[in-house]
């Protein structure tokens, strides 16, 4: 079974405050077989990660903001444009060879699309059931029991916007180390979520941090 952790921010995101490199080393640290660096509708974290020479799969990925809401895209070569419908964005990235991930879809700040778009749940590859960034763990219930009613594959990703925090949340999967097998192995349900949750001080600094960007950005336009 390979360790991985399929949510991962580099400073390459907005909000992220690790280098590529740092992750990677962070990564490796904790034991990591396989991560997924999936910045914010950006994939040069990625292109990054593939110059530095490192002893872990790394796979190609981004998470998407759609008009709905947050999408995971893997094994795509391009990240899809944000801000069209998340129906349309999983079928281009399933056009594209790759595949999709619904990530915190139950939460309602940190823009759970399956709030805004029930659909989507049954649309995407498969369901984000355990985020380590959950203060309160109602929203990681809520997923895995839809999950598991409706026979989707669950997996789990730290989400973490620091380095130190990889592998809070991971991912065990049955296959072999690499991308292809492992891309496999979601769609099939070959995986077991696990993890523990971000310190809720650390979750509340960094929250807090992005606020103040948000209306930072918002006063100075």
């Amino acid at each position: 079974m390979l360790k991985a952790d399929l949510h991962i921010h580099t400073s390459c995101s907005k909000d992220g405050e690790s280098t590529v490199a740092q992750v990677i080393a962070a990564a490796v640290t904790a034991g990591m077989d396989v991560i997924a660096i999936t910045d914010h509708d950006t994939m040069d974290g990625y292109r990054i990660a593939c110059e530095i020479s490192a002893d872990i799969l790394i796979i190609p990925g981004v998470e998407v903001s759609t008009r709905e809401g947050h999408l995971i895209a893997l094994g795509v070569e391009k990240a899809p444009l944000p801000g069209f419908p998340i129906l349309d964005t999983i079928q281009e990235v399933r056009q594209a060879g790759g595949i999709t991930i619904l990530p915190h879809p139950f939460h309602r700040y940190r823009h759970g699309a399956a709030l805004k778009c029930a659909e989507a749940f049954g649309a995407a590859d498969a369901i984000e059931v355990y985020n380590s960034r959950y203060v309160i763990p109602h929203a990681n219930h809520r997923a895995m029991r839809l999950a598991r009613t409706m026979g989707k594959p669950a997996v789990a990703g730290s989400d973490a916007h620091n380095a130190r925090f990889i592998g809070y949340g991971r991912t065990l999967i049955d296959a072999d180390r690499n991308i292809g097998s492992v891309l496999n192995a979601i769609q099939e349900g070959k995986t077991k979520p696990a993890g523990r949750k971000t310190p809720v001080r650390i979750y509340t600094k960094q929250s807090l941090r992005n606020s103040w960007r948000k209306i930072r950005g918002r006063l100075h336009r």
